[in-house]
């Protein structure tokens, strides 16, 4: 699967895999999928998780197959061949079974629009309307780490962090997952940080850093000290609005930190291309601290 179609980060586009579970059709990102391969070789897993297919074999490794008939429809697949789409994110590879592959479709981001189910619970993150029919872009970060919560982000994972006192640092932070979102702030606040100001996606950042330096031109930085941004958002992607902040006259001091599940070693040289200040993939939240510290820390 060539997952490097886009060769220019932050054109505000995406290519989607669409796929078909039980006649109803999903996507993702193609940025997250290595490929999609038939198996059927599949060994089954004793006392797991009822989402869990099992394991198969992909080129020799041993990958957790997720069915995502079961975790969308809570209706097992009763076949013995599944299509398979093999993934990476979060620095871990999964695969879901799912019934078909219908393309690839590139589009704009700002054609993605948010849910009206904003609940925490949500596996939607946004709807597409393409050729009449609506398409929901699942969340398959959350898919994962309800699934398996040590494979996301959690308060559990900066207990090597000492706690001090960050009220001073004022950060700005980005991400459309209500989950992510929870995590992040429960997750800062327990390190030291209370003063922060959370959006859901990057147009709205992008207007509220614009306006602040229509009133305060260089002092904006007085308000806000880092922006953390996820990528993938509806109306307007991290990569996008990394590009128009460091495009910016003004805004390009403001140091941007990419936290993302498609922060790997393929995919850096994308945010690099923006001009992010740092890039680390959302289980790393330890090294989220560090790296705030790094930007605010007195030299």
């Amino acid at each position: 699967m060539n997952n490097n179609i886009l060769l220019e980060s932050g054109t505000g586009e995406l290519e989607i895999l669409e796929f078909v579970i039980n006649n109803k059709h999903y996507a993702i990102n193609i940025i997250k999928v290595k490929e999609v391969i038939n198996s059927t070789n599949l060994t089954k897993l004793p006392d797991s998780h009822p989402a869990i297919a099992g394991l198969t074999l992909y080129r020799d490794k041993i990958i957790t197959l997720i069915d995502l008939k079961y975790v969308l429809e809570k209706q097992h697949k009763n076949e013995v061949e599944a299509k398979i789409i093999l993934c990476e994110f979060n620095k871990i590879e999964v695969a879901f079974s799912i019934d078909n592959i219908v393309g690839v479709h590139r589009i704009k981001w700002e054609k993605i629009t948010k849910p009206d189910d904003i609940s925490v619970n949500s596996l939607v993150i946004g709807n597409i309307v393409l050729n009449n029919k609506i398409i929901l872009l699942l969340d398959f970060e959350k898919i994962v780490t309800d699934i398996s919560p040590s494979t996301g982000i959690s308060e559990d994972k900066i207990v090597d962090i000492a706690y001090k006192d960050r009220s001073s640092v004022k950060l700005v932070l980005a991400d459309d997952s209500p989950l992510i979102r929870k995590l992040l702030k429960d997750t800062l606040i327990k390190a030291g940080f209370n003063n922060l100001l959370i959006f859901d996606d990057g147009k709205q950042v992008l207007d509220y850093l614009l306006n602040l330096v229509g009133q305060k031109k260089e002092k904006f930085i007085e308000d806000v000290n880092v922006l953390i941004t996820d990528i993938e958002m509806p109306q307007m992607d991290g990569h996008t609005l990394t590009r128009k902040i460091k495009e910016h006259s003004i805004l390009k001091k403001l140091p941007v930190i990419l936290f993302s599940s498609l922060i790997t070693g393929d995919l850096k040289h994308k945010g690099n291309a923006v001009g992010a200040d740092a890039q680390l993939s959302k289980p790393e939240i330890g090294q989220l601290v560090t790296c705030i510290d790094g930007f605010t820390t007195p030299k």
